[in-house]
């Protein structure tokens, strides 16, 4: 009788000590971040971008996770293509879908999720080719491929994990280099570089007709709320001025790592956030800003998911060659447009490309004729560093002018030099080391020979 009565105290403590746990901060916000991490990191490496899952798990999500780690395990259905995280495998249980063409979706239980919807891809991939000559007749060999082989290290001790670089001169691929498990094949995360996608987006939609991004109500998640928010505008929210407190840290507490990991409906979760400041009057970078910009213009692009995603394509990637860009839903079927894009470097690279020619792909333009001067234009209040979904590099004595940036999290990066039609892209998972890559784009920017006077003939 006495033991049953220990026994059944115990498990009245530990359903407390589980119940309070769960009430608390760490079990509402930082334990869920953590499983949905693991759960939506594990299945998107593995299924969209095609790496080794312990490498990936080793690189990108461990040195993320802490003291939390150890405590979070995972299991992965390779046939189904779905992962599910927990806690000892017990608690705060997260579940990844992967579905053909939509990449992988956290998923809560939300009852319209399709777990059988495909969008395939249309095309496959289109690698380009290393033109030799051209970089023979323009770049010091010998100092370029310097500077893309010292952007990698020892595989084992290197913690800066560089896993992909390439390198575009007049659109014509003069470098590359990939480490071991990774490839021109490798659809890299963007995290952050999703964002300057977002913003690509909204030029082909300005250019068109379909979005003013200065009108006020053109962003339904937030007159679905209040219509005291429709003064926030699509430029607003593109460029960290939205006022609403959604703020970012990554630190699985701040109500960006829950949106990412917990939300079923991320721009929902973004527009009911607290209302801080009037639109342009501070300048914070939140991810929860894209995410509503990212769900005003997905409406522009057709009433169903498999048409938003069809006619993202075709307005897009297919009018750049990208044939391999995945851009994951969150499980409303909202793109996640700040931090969930995944295509080859090739491919990243043409989108680059795209500013370096002022937005003009083929001879026909794409984007505004203003466009590319507006996201590089500093967003006040940003102290010079944050354009319009782009970055402007803090290191400008080392690059050439005009030099600005797509740049994510563990150090993703596209340099663009516009005067020099260069495009530098760098992926990786870095953490808490210096990757190296503003000497990688200062390289191979100085590796750059002049280009020649014109030959002037003697008349007759």
């Amino acid at each position: 009788m006495a033991k049953r009565i220990l026994l059944g105290a115990a498990a009245i403590v530990v359903a407390g000590g589980l119940l309070a746990l769960n009430l608390s901060p760490l079990g509402r916000s930082y334990l869920p971040s953590g499983t949905g991490l693991v759960a939506k990191q594990t299945c998107s490496l593995t299924f969209v971008s095609g790496l080794d899952t312990d490498l990936a798990k080793s690189i990108y999500i461990d040195p993320l996770l802490g003291g939390a780690g150890s405590l979070i395990h995972y299991d992965i259905d390779t046939e189904a293509r779905e992962v599910r995280s927990g806690v000892f495998g017990l608690f705060w249980r997260q579940h990844a879908v992967y579905r053909e063409g939509l990449g992988c979706t956290l998923v809560h239980g939300r009852g319209d999720f399709d777990p059988d919807l495909e969008v395939p891809l249309a095309a496959p991939f289109e690698p380009l080719e290393l033109d030799t000559e051209h970089r023979d007749t323009h770049f010091n060999v010998t100092a370029l491929q310097a500077s893309v082989d010292g952007a990698f290290g020892d595989p084992d001790t290197d913690l800066r994990n560089t896993l992909g670089v390439a390198v575009l001169h007049q659109g014509r691929l003069v470098a590359e280099r990939y480490a071991p498990g990774a490839s021109r094949e490798t659809r890299f995360h963007g995290w952050s570089m999703t964002k300057s996608t977002m913003a690509t987006l909204a030029g082909v939609l300005q250019r068109d007709g379909l979005i003013d991004i200065e009108a006020e109500g053109e962003v339904p998640a937030l007159a679905a709320i209040d219509d005291s928010l429709t003064d926030i505008t699509i430029e607003d929210l593109l460029r960290m001025a939205g006022g609403l407190a959604i703020a970012e840290r990554n630190d699985g507490w701040d109500p960006n790592s829950q949106m990412l990991m917990t939300q079923s409906d991320m721009p929902h979760f973004a527009a009911t956030r607290e209302r801080l400041y009037g639109p342009g009057e501070h300048w914070q970078y939140m991810s929860g800003n894209t995410i509503l910009a990212t769900h005003a213009m997905q409406q522009q692009l057709g009433d169903t998911l498999p048409e938003q995603v069809t006619e993202l394509r075709a307005r897009l990637f297919e009018p750049l060659g990208i044939r391999s860009a995945i851009l994951e839903p969150d499980e409303s079927g909202t793109f996640q447009g700040s931090s969930y894009m995944y295509a080859t470097a090739h491919d990243w690279a043409r989108l680059a490309r795209l500013y370096a020619e002022d937005g003009i792909v083929g001879g026909q333009r794409l984007l505004p004729e203003d466009w590319v001067d507006l996201v590089r234009l500093p967003t006040e209040g940003s102290d010079g560093a944050y354009g319009m979904g782009f970055w402007l590099p803090e290191d400008h004595e080392n690059l050439p002018d005009g030099t600005f940036m797509m740049r994510g999290f563990q150090s993703q990066l596209a340099y663009i030099m516009p005067q020099q039609d260069l495009v530098i892209v760098r992926f990786g998972a870095t953490n808490r080391v210096a990757s190296g890559a503003g000497e990688l784009a200062a390289g191979v920017a100085a590796a750059l020979r002049d280009r020649p006077a014109p030959h002037i003939g003697t008349p007759g």
